[in-house]
């Protein structure tokens, strides 16, 4: 080897070596440069829609817009009260007398041979709704539904049936209470605030009409509007039914007991009373507002009734047109106190003979019927506040009732 060729071998494989490394470098950047910007570009779901075709955004916004559509303030109340909702199945006892023999029954000769053997008590099946109000299992329907039960069946929206036990009823509301003894946290309904009731505002009925909730145990649902509030119908059989909402949702038979529901899942009502003139549906059904029947369900749970035994001591006349113009009064509304009792309520709170009431708790009496009707529903304890006419000024009474 010649001299100096060591010192040139080791030159250039010096030379080689940092040319290996710049180039191995360059390719090690260029891979990390090349990975990090797919990395950057990969396909996530708003670089998707960001990057996809007019008719692609157009095909997403459609599809958010109907599924937007699809789920409103109805369908997310819907979702929220029916595992509340449940249907009830009642067995009463009726009794029945043949009706060839009803023509002798009062005859004692009769009765004496042939005793009761032409009366029949047979069992009578019928159906109702109701909503759990509480997650122990207190459930509210109407007393109509269930009063004169001998056995109560409730079935949840889970298929599950169980037998319930009447807490307690009122004829003259038709409310009543029952309870069932399931599982702890069962699905309630929340009490909204009827007298916030907006009339032309949505309304949901839900309940079992027809038996339908046992066809796949759910409620069923109609939708409608308030269509009015503070109505007053006439009594049936003792029940009276005032201040009542009025709805178009559908109502029909076994829906009595069920909820009616505001936009927010909300029970406004309990679904009670409907107008069949052609024996259907035609669009006006009527609940009792559930502020009036809080206090009532309240009552019936702590003492299984409401205290409606008492006395108020005095007589009223339906005042006519005669009498409506012997007092100059424009028309013939109100009724005139025609006696008061001695040492009664009535006397204390300062009514005399002659007084024309024509207002209690605000509300306008008409005449002697709906005064009684709102003295009926009222509950011992409770205080009546009376507008009335007396020698031609307005004297304000206030009247408690008290327990006979």
């Amino acid at each position: 080897m010649r001299k100096g060729s060591g010192a040139r071998i080791l030159w250039f494989g010096f030379v080689a070596v940092l040319v290996a490394g710049i180039v191995i470098g360059y390719s090690i950047n260029s891979l990390f440069g090349r990975v990090k910007n797919f990395s950057e570009n990969l396909p996530t779901v708003e670089n998707t829609y960001r990057e996809s075709s007019h008719s692609e955004k157009l095909h997403y916004d459609v599809v958010q817009n109907v599924y937007d559509a699809r789920h409103t303030a109805i369908t997310k109340a819907v979702a929220k009260a029916s595992p509340g909702v449940v249907g009830i199945n009642v067995t009463a006892i009726e009794e029945y007398t043949d009706p060839f023999f009803r023509f002798f029954e009062d005859d004692p000769f009769f009765r004496y041979f042939f005793g009761d053997r032409f009366r029949y008590r047979v069992p009578v099946r019928s159906l109702g709704s109701g909503f759990i109000i509480s997650p122990d299992g207190y459930i509210v329907t109407n007393d109509h539904v269930v009063g004169n039960a001998k056995e109560i069946v409730v079935t949840l929206s889970t298929g599950e049936k169980y037998k319930a036990r009447l807490v307690g009823r009122d004829p003259v509301s038709d409310i009543a209470v029952l309870k069932i003894d399931a599982k702890e946290n069962l699905p309630y309904l929340t009490l909204g605030n009827s007298d916030d009731v907006i009339i032309g505002e949505w309304a949901i009925a839900m309940g079992n009409p027809f038996g339908l909730f046992e066809l796949g145990n759910k409620p069923t649902v109609t939708v409608g509007v308030i269509s009015a509030v503070k109505m007053n119908l006439h009594s049936v059989d003792g029940r009276i039914y005032r201040d009542m909402i009025q709805t178009d949702a559908a109502i029909n038979s076994g829906n009595s007991g069920g909820p009616l529901l505001n936009a927010l899942g909300e029970v406004i009502g309990i679904n009670t009373v409907i107008y069949t003139p052609n024996q259907g549906n035609v669009g006006v059904g009527f609940a009792i507002p559930i502020n009036r029947a809080k206090s009532i369900i309240n009552e019936l749970i702590k003492k299984g009734k409401v205290e409606r035994d008492f006395k108020v001591g005095m007589k009223v006349q339906t005042l006519d047109e005669n009498l409506a113009r012997y007092f100059n009064l424009p028309k013939a509304e109100g009724v005139i106190v025609t006696d008061v009792a001695p040492g009664s309520p009535s006397q204390r709170a300062g009514f005399k003979e002659g007084d024309l009431i024509v207002e209690v708790n605000g509300e306008p009496i008409k005449d002697e019927q709906s005064l009684i009707e709102i003295v009926k529903t009222a509950k011992v304890g409770d205080v009546l506040n009376f507008k009335v006419l007396r020698d031609g000024k307005v004297v304000v009474l206030k009247l408690k009732l008290e327990k006979s």
